[in-house]
């Protein structure tokens, strides 16, 4: 008589359990369905960011076609870890994308060990979105026009040089530090909270060198209020042709290139990722979208995901070899 009760009581017992447990594991996987209701994109940098100007964009050109909203959620903190490690705990049935960036992607967890997220198993890739070079730029009164000018003046002055930097781990900083070893020289960083502020002291002449974003330094190099030496892709850009890479200047295979991508939660079905990634390919190719990123320098991306994966992993590996050896740490 007890067996004969003890086995419709572990069926309900799994019933409660699979009815607790069930909503957090559901997953929409009908791809002829996706999506049939609002799609957030999860944004980890504030309004009116690059991330945020492309996301923008882009929810503007799927809302259109799957004829659903699709929301930016800015989702700001800890440098972006934040919003990454919510990108990654959402239920992965398509309806939650992350717009991941260069340091909590590639960089962040070289310099930190408690990293909430594993931006490899955690999260899928779907898509490049975008590419962003850096300029090298320096106050007028640094006597030098180009890079080979730079490195042999660093090298006589040592020391002497100072470059500023918006935080530890990011793209600026980056540049900077594989600009000091494979240079052999040392010019010392100066860590900033806001990159308008640095801007405004190398014109002023605090600091001497940096690197950053193509629109925020073009009009003050236009205006020769700061001097371009180089930029960090591996080809010269349409937006600023005249300005030479460092590789070509003798810094043989440099580059330093900022970039956004998407990814879902990991385990989103396959068929959903493909129609994302398709989606994300077309938009991508939309004027408005273009004209944007021609304004800043950008090289589109839309490769597959297993580009995407690939392109994610180098990284990773690269700027891990910086960081161990610049000894490069969070403070």
């Amino acid at each position: 008589m007890k067996q004969a009760l003890h086995k419709p009581l572990g069926i309900v017992l799994a019933s409660v359990v699979l009815c607790f447990l069930g909503p957090t594991k559901e997953v929409r996987a009908d791809v002829n369905d996706y999506p049939n209701s609002d799609v957030k994109i999860v944004v980890p940098a504030p309004p009116g960011s690059g991330p945020d100007s492309i996301g923008r964009l882009l929810s503007e050109q799927l809302a259109k076609k799957w004829d659903q909203p699709v929301i930016i959620d800015n989702l700001t903190g800890a440098g972006g870890v934040i919003g990454h490690d919510r990108g990654a705990r959402a239920k992965p049935d398509g309806y939650t994308l992350l717009m991941g960036l260069i340091g909590p992607m590639s960089v962040r967890d070289h310099l930190v060990e408690d990293l909430p997220y594993d931006p490899f198993n955690d999260l899928d890739p779907v898509t490049l979105l975008v590419t962003l070079p850096n300029l090298l730029v320096v106050n007028p009164n640094v006597p030098a026009n180009n890079l080979q000018e730079l490195v042999a003046y660093a090298k006589e002055h040592p020391n002497e040089l100072r470059y500023g930097f918006p935080g530890h781990g990011t793209s600026p900083h980056l540049a900077a530090e594989q600009l000091n070893m494979m240079a052999g020289m040392h010019i010392q960083g100066i860590p900033y909270t806001k990159s308008s502020q640095m801007t405004v002291d190398l014109i002023g002449g605090q600091i001497e060198m940096m690197f950053h974003n193509v629109p925020v330094v073009l009009q003050h190099t236009e205006s020769g209020e700061i001097k371009a030496l180089g930029i960090t892709s591996m080809e010269r850009n349409p937006a600023v042709p005249n300005i030479p890479t460092l590789d070509e200047q003798g810094l043989d295979g440099y580059e330093m290139t900022s970039w956004y991508g998407i990814w879902v939660p990991a385990g989103t079905p396959e068929a959903i990722i493909k129609k994302l990634h398709e989606d994300i390919a077309e938009a991508l190719q939309h004027p408005n979208i273009e004209r944007w990123m021609t304004t800043q320098a950008g090289t589109p991306g839309g490769g597959t995901p297993e580009e995407l994966a690939e392109f994610q992993r180098v990284e990773s590996e690269k700027w891990a070899k910086l960081i161990k050896a610049a000894n490069i740490k969070l403070e």
